[in-house]
């Protein structure tokens, strides 16, 4: 089973005997047992990741599929009901979505905050047209959920997918190991995902990364989670990784940890994923908090989330005030800790909007003291995602 219990004990993946068995430390994380770092070591599960490739268990995030209820449409007609669903929930441009297409997207309050990001793609397959399969964060799954089926309820079916576990391949490594272990998923494009069988089971396979490196999510039935986990340790190449690595990476890629980064209070311009905006709907609106939102482009925010660089060898932790030079409280950093590809502190943050520009000097109050820092432009280490 993916989770267990309803007694207050950590939930467990279906990896979680074989991350014991790899002597995994272990830490609660968004009701999980889930592993922090290995016997390698955050530092060298980070390096190794980028030099090669590094398994990640994600099965803790949240599967469901999302299936209009109207019966008797064509497939187009099917998607763009089902499409037209979701985007009363989201800012994305769903509808042209192309079929194995996968995009990253935002669930907004009615005050345009964003309440959780996603992943919503669209199956490639005609038989499946009118469903949506999403991956929501951990922490989230339950209230994600609870709002897609009360405000959804009426015109599309939510079924979860606690029967499949998630497992995600990483590194520049990454590939090649995938194609040689399920034929074609290598040769897939960036932000794409595709359907195949391993050994009995059916996969999907989605091209994408948390890491900022080319990688893919493999979602797999519970009872094959473990084989094909172990079947991908046996490469040469890989190594399992631990939370403390895939923290530093995406911190690393620019990448936002929801609660940290995004927050209810946070609109999608002010945490600087404009991006998840899709054009039209820039133009038509009908997405909560459009007015907040559209505004927000228009007239700019007036906080908005940034790259830092602190000076020296302090990181800057969560939490930590961000000054101007002649000591005005300016913001806060959200993500912040060493960056060993980057070789230096690196940290992300909002701060208010004169302050923004890359290259501003900052001041960063760490343990009581003022330490110089810049803004910085984001990613801090280069994004090698696959363009095919």
């Amino acid at each position: 089973m993916a989770s267990e219990n309803t007694s207050g004990e950590l939930k467990k993946t279906a990896l979680n005997a074989l991350h014991r068995g790899l002597d995994a430390k272990m830490v609660e994380f968004a009701g999980y047992d889930m592993p922090v770092q290995y016997p390698l070591g955050v530092l060298k599960e980070h390096q190794h990741t980028r030099e090669k490739a590094g398994l990640f268990d994600v099965s803790h995030m949240g599967q469901a599929f999302l299936t209009t209820r109207e019966a008797a449409l064509g497939a187009e007609d099917a998607h763009e009901k089902i499409a037209a669903a979701i985007e009363t929930l989201v800012p994305g441009e769903i509808r042209k979505l192309r079929k194995g297409g996968a995009r990253y997207s935002v669930l907004l309050s009615d005050q345009g905050g964003v309440l959780d990001d996603l992943m919503i793609t669209r199956p490639i397959e005609d038989a499946q047209q009118g469903m949506l399969f999403l991956v929501v964060n951990a922490a989230m799954k339950d209230a994600d959920f609870a709002l897609i089926e009360e405000k959804l309820g009426g015109v599309a079916a939510l079924k979860r997918a606690e029967d499949r576990s998630l497992i995600a391949l990483q590194g520049p490594a990454a590939a090649g190991v995938v194609e040689g272990l399920i034929y074609g998923a290598g040769e897939q494009k960036f932000m794409t995902m595709r359907p195949y069988e391993w050994n009995g089971a059916d996969l999907f396979v989605t091209r994408g990364g948390y890491t900022g490196e080319d990688g893919f999510e493999i979602s797999v039935p519970n009872d094959k989670a473990e084989a094909l986990a172990k079947a991908m340790l046996d490469h040469p190449d890989v190594e399992p990784i631990g939370l403390g690595a895939r923290d530093s990476l995406r911190l690393e890629a620019g990448l936002c940890l929801y609660g940290h980064d995004l927050t209810p209070e946070t609109s999608p311009v002010a945490g600087n994923i404009a991006f998840a905006i899709g054009k039209r709907r820039r133009e038509e609106g009908g997405f909560p908090g459009a007015a907040r939102i559209l505004k927000e482009l228009a007239d700019g925010p007036q906080t908005l989330r940034v790259g830092i660089k602190p000076e020296g060898r302090a990181p800057a932790r969560e939490g930590a005030e961000i000054q101007s030079v002649d000591g005005a409280n300016i913001g806060v950093v959200t993500s912040g800790g060493f960056g060993p590809s980057f070789g230096a502190p690196v940290a992300m943050g909002y701060v208010d909007a004169a302050f923004a520009e890359a290259g501003t000097p900052l001041q960063l109050i760490v343990r009581g003291r003022a330490l110089p820092a810049v803004v910085a432009d984001m990613p801090f280490t280069p994004h090698r995602y696959f363009r095919g």
